[in-house]
């Protein structure tokens, strides 16, 4: 095991216990960086003199006995639509280039004041409109695993980067299974948190009421203290959660046995692969072997669920984007009226994708439709919160696949849009409910590549979460890191 393998939890042992050092572990992540990036591209942006800075830093206040947390000191990654003061932020975007803000979001302050180092920005689909980070204007990333195929997305360049090993835990957002999908696919453990304990300030909005920031770590341990450092109220995030916090960590060593758990009958079949389902199926009888009461739940509405969300979604950004007119901030095209300014900058700034999903949501939106289309979409939304409530009144979580595929080929489905969306079958009920939610890895298929297990839990379920969570990854014993072949970049 090379120090880029260590966890969160095994580098802060070895901090505190003083064997090692910030600046190591930061120039361990750099040089391996060096030596992937050049065929993944996790990264947009490395800031090597910044996280030397903010190495040398934490070594000194470590030495002086201050400890700021469990990620004081360890080399941290960030996906690209977070705003970061002095460091350009571009939502992998060509309207965004060249963009540094003038403030921190909320999660990076909280990584800073956490003590945290910083290593760079990553790469992601176009304003996280995506699935495999192929839809980034600053070209795709790839998966550590398979260079050929993709890391999933659209915080595919966090997940790469963790799965690498240039960043010991990442931050992701997650408006239909972002953060979830690409750990699935990537090896990694990937956490959605219930919406509004993290805040959203200063997060570059896709869609506003599915967007929600957490984790991509390498353990279900290391998930919980990232959690940790980033979430809780923020007076300046209006959807920010005010009431009482549930402990992440309180359940990670209690197991299952007791537990009801639900397998929702609606999330297997027809485009879920085999090795995929019967990994699933054999932890979920590993789960029983534990204790748990297994139980088949059938949530209907998760059926529709993939067509409200993608009116809604598209919907919510259509008026988001909407400041991106060339006149504010970011790219400016040349024209002769304000009219013709404003459809230059976003025709030369908006990739493909990111076109079709706002004229989507502007349809969806528009004087006729508005009724048929989104306002139909909201009660399909509510019915699958009331199928949850409904479900959770019976078992205490529910399990899935994360994914129903393992990581496809890099370009197979860049011009099946209906294909590419299907990724997130599994995902996105998660983000209509606001619940959180976790994927585990849980093995390899025949072709050597990961799989996900999908865990979900009511809101603010967080300890249960964790706890099954911590079992799942305790049953499946997966420890395999991709062996990537290294060229200096």
């Amino acid at each position: 095991m090379t120090v880029t393998d260590l966890t969160v939890v095994a580098a802060g042992e070895r901090l505190r216990s003083g064997s090692t050092t910030s600046t190591e572990l930061v120039e361990a992540v750099l040089d391996r960086a060096s030596r992937t990036e050049a065929q993944l591209h996790a990264f947009l942006n490395i800031d090597r003199d910044g996280a030397l800075e903010s190495a040398a830093q934490a070594d000194a206040e470590l030495a002086e006995g201050k400890d700021r947390g469990p990620l004081h000191g360890i080399p941290i990654a960030l996906k690209d639509n977070m705003c970061t003061r002095g460091l350009e932020t571009t939502a992998s975007s060509q309207i965004l280039a060249g963009y540094v803000p003038p403030y921190d979001a909320t999660v990076v302050t909280k990584m800073r004041d956490g003590g945290a180092v910083l290593i760079g920005k990553t790469n992601l689909d176009e304003f996280a409109m995506g699935s495999s980070t192929e839809n980034s204007a600053y070209g795709p990333s790839f998966n550590p695993w398979d260079i050929g195929r993709i890391p999933g997305g659209s915080s595919g360049g966090s997940a790469a980067a963790v799965a690498a090993g240039s960043a010991f835990t990442a931050l992701g957002s997650d408006t239909g299974g972002s953060i979830r999908q690409p750990a699935s696919l990537t090896g990694i453990v990937g956490m959605k948190p219930t919406y509004g304990t993290v805040s959203r300030y200063g997060l570059i909005a896709f869609a506003s009421s599915l967007d929600q920031i957490g984790p991509l770590s390498k353990s279900v341990e290391d998930a919980a203290a990232t959690l940790e450092t980033i979430w809780g109220h923020d007076p300046l995030d209006s959807t920010s959660f005010s009431g009482e916090y549930p402990d992440p960590r309180a359940a990670l060593s209690k197991g299952v046995e007791g537990l009801k758990i639900g397998v929702v009958k609606e999330l297997a079949g027809e485009g879920y692969e085999p090795d995929v389902e019967s990994a699933v199926a054999e932890m979920v009888e590993q789960l029983h072997s534990a204790g748990a009461e297994i139980v088949e739940v059938s949530l209907p509405t998760f059926d529709i669920a993939m067509s409200a969300y993608y009116l809604i979604a598209p919907a919510e950004a259509s008026a988001n984007l909407a400041r991106f007119d060339g006149i504010r901030y970011g790219h400016r095209a040349d024209g002769s009226t304000t009219e013709e300014l404003m459809a230059r900058t976003r025709a030369e700034g908006f990739g493909p994708e990111v076109v079709r999903r706002v004229l989507l949501g502007t349809y969806a939106l528009s004087a006729g439709y508005y009724d048929a289309f989104y306002g139909q979409a909201q009660k399909v939304r509510a019915a699958v919160q009331e199928d949850l409530e409904r479900a959770y009144q019976s078992v205490d979580v529910l399990v899935s696949p994360t994914s129903p595929t393992v990581a496809f080929k890099a370009g197979d489905r860049v011009d099946e849009p209906l294909s590419m969306y299907l990724a997130d079958i599994c995902t996105i009920p998660m983000n209509l409910a606001g619940d959180p939610a976790i994927s585990v890895p849980i093995g390899l298929d025949g072709q050597g590549l990961p799989i996900g297990f999908h865990v979900m839990a009511p809101a603010l379920g967080e300890e249960v979460l964790f706890g099954v969570a911590a079992e799942v990854e305790r049953l499946a014993g997966f420890d395999a890191r991709p062996e990537i072949p290294v060229v200096a970049e």
